[in-house]
């Protein structure tokens, strides 16, 4: 994984040209925000201010959510860390959660936040990465068909146990994630450097 990250340095990559246009599955939820969404208990998620404009965020919306491999494994974007990013001008998010019930519960309000237009992006969806082997239990299953309707599109993401093992590939990545990324990261953008 990379060791640096431009939210906590400081300093912005190199500018890249306009990428072609991603091919996004239609939304499955709200693809803006709605009116009179009651406000969401419990802590806001954090914002952070950015003063350049990046082609996408991989926003974990909680440790350990996995946005920072999303952002390495598609050498696209950059991971926002567990923040908002306010950036001059409004950034586009993908939202990453793992599916316990912590990362339901503030993928929930971060859905929440967005869908309130108390925060100026533009959200692709939610990535639920697995938390644990095997099918989710009924009430997490219950709480993420919960979340998922509160975002334009929803990918999940299963276990991958050759990761606990060895550090994440493109190679080892499951079909999902090829899927998550033929979707959100266009086929004209350069790698990341």
């Amino acid at each position: 994984m990379s060791e640096t990250n431009p939210l906590l340095e400081g300093a912005p990559r190199a500018p890249r040209p306009p990428a072609a246009p991603t091919l996004l599955s239609a939304p499955q939820g709200p693809d803006r925000p709605q009116p009179h969404v009651p406000v969401p208990a419990g802590p806001r998620i954090h914002r952070r201010t950015v003063n350049w404009t990046v082609p996408l965020w991989w926003m974990g919306v909680h440790g350990g959510a996995g946005e920072s491999t999303l952002a390495e494994l598609s050498r696209y974007g950059y991971g926002a860390g567990h923040a908002w990013p306010v950036t001059p001008t409004p950034p586009t998010v993908v939202l990453v959660a793992r599916t316990h019930y912590y990362g339901l519960m503030r993928a929930r309000h971060a859905a929440t936040e967005w869908a309130r237009g108390d925060i100026a992006a533009d959200l692709l969806g939610l990535v639920l990465i697995a938390d644990a082997p095997g099918a989710l239990p009924r009430p997490l299953r219950d709480l993420a068909r919960l979340v998922s309707g509160g975002v334009p599109r929803t990918w999940r993401i299963p276990w991958v146990p050759q990761w606990r093992l060895q550090t994440p590939t493109l190679a080892t990545a499951p079909r999902a994630i090829h899927r998550l990324f033929a979707e959100t990261v266009p086929s004209a953008a350069p790698p990341t450097p």
